[in-house]
């Protein structure tokens, strides 16, 4: 040890990191906090929406029909996606947004942060609606979808499947 080479072997390594900055150029991410209060309003609109159809219809939606986790179920599907569409359906085809995306001022888009086309919405949204068929599977597929946004790059399993983002508008 009487050389102060071999002990240098030992020390920890060094490395100069103060030209690694942050990338600003292209469309800025949204948060995850915004993405996930934008959901959150988004669930009280179609919640309201669905309380008054329970009002003023004989339908229920949170009546008890004697089904199971596995049972198959398109009329509650097809209800919710119909108020889904005509809550959002205009934002989203002309702006990439839901009424919940709009208050927190964030948006649908491509990677490369040009807008989404109508066929990229419906994969988004539709792969949600279809596995909701089965109350089963929509839960296996909504865990999934939600723990996916922790990864760095903050997309979903419906931004993959349509290959969006959610980015500040």
């Amino acid at each position: 040890m009487d050389n102060p080479q071999q002990d240098a072997r030992y020390a920890p390594p060094q490395a100069n990191v103060a030209d690694v900055t942050e990338v600003t150029e292209g469309p800025q991410l949204a948060t995850r906090t915004r993405r996930f209060f934008a959901v959150m309003l988004d669930a009280v609109f179609q919640s309201l929406v669905l309380w008054l159809v329970s009002v003023l219809t004989p339908y229920n939606p949170w009546a008890a029909q004697g089904a199971d986790a596995w049972s198959f179920n398109p009329l509650s599907m097809a209800i919710g996606a119909l108020i889904f569409v005509l809550l959002n359906g205009y934002l989203l085809a002309t702006r990439g947004q839901t009424m919940g995306k709009v208050l927190l001022k964030i948006r649908i888009a491509r990677p490369s942060g040009e807008a989404v086309s109508l066929t990229r919405l419906a994969l988004r949204y539709g792969t949600g609606f279809v596995a909701g068929l089965i109350l089963a599977v929509i839960w296996i597929y909504s865990l999934i979808d939600c723990l996916l946004i922790f990864r760095k790059s903050r997309r979903c399993l419906h931004d993959e499947i349509a290959d969006t983002i959610v980015v500040k508008a």
